[in-house]
């Protein structure tokens, strides 16, 4: 391999032009690939709506050091941006400095990845040659080789449909016109399509949490807005968050918000529901679960999430959960169907590698489907793989990063009301979940502010119980398998032990 190569880093968004940024501080040579008429394309997308995380979670360590020595005065780390401050106010500034400026591509869509004259079924000194990687521009088509691929191009040009079984529902593709997917700007520049309409906004997430609440807004200033929303879930104990419990207070401020908007009957909430068809009529648009069937709505958003494309990955040996679409060693840490626990286990070059040396997805789109990604795992991925591509496994393998809890930290494998049966929660808790430690553990975990007044659980049967004074670990066997350097979180080896268990993810 030449080592004299670039490193490809596809997509300039916040995670790809950190790990331009890092690379840069390894002493690598990043090319950065931008399909985009600008960097953070993305995230222009949703530039309205106001991040849960503030300032301090939202700009890379590598980054801030190369804007700063040009200068740059950060935001207050306490605000929180808008997508579109975190574009003007920290990316843009960030690709025009020189060290980062003349090694960006805009407007350059990468095509396919794949090794210099081997296809995925070729051996033969495969890890010594270089990547190819084939790109278009607005003059024509173009191949660029590299000695590593660093994949950040993220998820939102992917959205999940609205069908519950993972494809359309009938009738989605012939009403398109009639849908939105992600988060449209209901307030702003899409106000007159939704301004007294009748709205349904489908999915369970933060996407659709801000959606609802924009909805609601709206309809104070046209009270003819009627709104419904529908999710999977038979319960909204979890889907809205752990409340003051939550250590990023504004991410628990927006599932407390919710759920006062559907208690003042705002939002009308329909639980349970799984999409499967949809059917025009002359009262508008009814969405069918079965044999059942929401209200006429004139316009729907569908905010389910999104899923990879790995496409252009596909003559690359690259090895993904079958579930998750996520890297095998990283699924099990986020899968949804184990746990709930919002504090994923810090990762990076280890969890990430593929069968393929020297290629790595990251940032949204290394979570496959999986919710709940922040910015700051995204930045730690690109600080580790930096460090492997220099060749500083130490670094590599060194974690950088402690996530803050969503302070809900249940494992639900059946029902949900009948797991916190028998986890010992009395069906009148108020919400949710209170006396959870939310770090799978003991409460002595807690950052003080949130474990003062907070009730202990007896978590002797979660996961061989709390991990030891001092042990960075949701648990013991969780401290166990990180002693053992395994792949995972143990926690979720036995979820039959785990189900009856209070406090583990």
């Amino acid at each position: 391999m030449d080592t004299a190569l670039p490193v490809v880093v596809i997509g300039a968004g916040p995670v790809g032009l950190a790990a331009a940024a890092h690379l840069l501080e390894r002493g690598l040579q990043p090319l950065v690939l931008e399909a985009g008429d600008g960097v953070g394309a993305s995230m222009q997308r949703w530039a309205h709506v106001r991040m849960f995380s503030p300032w301090a979670f939202n700009i890379d360590r590598a980054a801030r050091a190369l804007l700063e020595a040009h200068g740059w005065a950060a935001p207050d780390p306490a605000g929180f941006p808008t997508g579109g401050e975190v574009v003007d106010r920290y990316l843009r500034p960030l690709a025009a400095l020189p060290e980062i400026g003349p090694r960006l591509r805009l407007g350059a869509r990468v095509r396919a990845v794949t090794r210099q004259r081997h296809d995925r079924m070729k051996d033969a000194h495969r890890a010594d040659v270089p990547f190819q990687v084939h790109y278009e521009d607005a003059h024509g088509e173009h191949a660029v080789l590299a000695q590593a691929v660093v994949d950040a191009s993220g998820t939102l040009r992917t959205p999940n449909p609205m069908g519950a079984s993972g494809v359309p529902a009938l009738g989605e593709r012939a009403l398109a016109h009639r849908i939105a997917y992600g988060m449209p700007d209901v307030l702003g520049r899409e106000r007159a399509r939704y301004a007294g309409k009748r709205v349904l906004v489908v999915g369970s997430g933060h996407s659709a949490f801000n959606v609802l609440q924009d909805l609601a807004r709206l309809s104070e200033q046209a009270p003819d807005t009627a709104i419904q929303w529908a999710l999977r879930r038979g319960s909204l104990r979890r889907v809205l968050g752990g409340g003051d419990a939550d250590q990023l207070r504004e991410r628990g401020a927006l599932g407390q918000r919710i759920g006062a908007l559907v208690d003042g009957g705002t939002v009308q909430a329909a639980t349970g529901f799984h999409v499967e068809r949809l059917q025009a009529t002359d009262d508008g648009i009814v969405v069918l679960d079965g044999d059942r069937a929401l209200a006429p709505v004139d316009e729907i958003v569908v905010a389910t999430g999104f899923r990879p494309d790995a496409a252009l990955l596909s003559e690359l040996r690259i090895a993904l959960d079958h579930g998750t679409q996520a890297p095998l060693a990283l699924a099990p840490l986020i899968d949804p169907n184990l746990h709930s626990c919002g504090s994923v286990r810090p990762h990076g070059a280890v969890e990430l590698a593929h069968p393929d040396p020297g290629v790595y997805i990251v940032g949204m789109k290394s979570y496959g489907r999986a919710p709940t990604f922040l910015l700051a795992t995204g930045y730690e991925q690109v600080r580790s793989v930096a460090a492997a591509l220099a060749g500083d496994w130490d670094a590599a393998r060194r974690v950088e990063l402690v996530l803050p809890e969503t302070g809900v930290c249940i494992t639900h494998f059946a029902d949900e009301e009948a797991a916190d049966t028998r986890a010992g929660c009395s069906g009148t808790d108020p919400a949710p979940f209170p006396g959870c430690a939310t770090s799978c553990g003991a409460t002595a975990a807690l950052p003080p502010a949130i474990a003062a007044g907070t009730e202990a659980r007896d978590v002797t049967a979660c996961c061989g119980g709390p991990a030891e004074p001092g042990v960075e670990a949701c648990c013991r066997r969780d401290a166990e398998a990180k002693a053992a350097r395994a792949s995972g979180c143990g926690c979720s080896e036995k979820p039959d032990a785990v189900v009856a268990a209070r406090c583990c993810a």
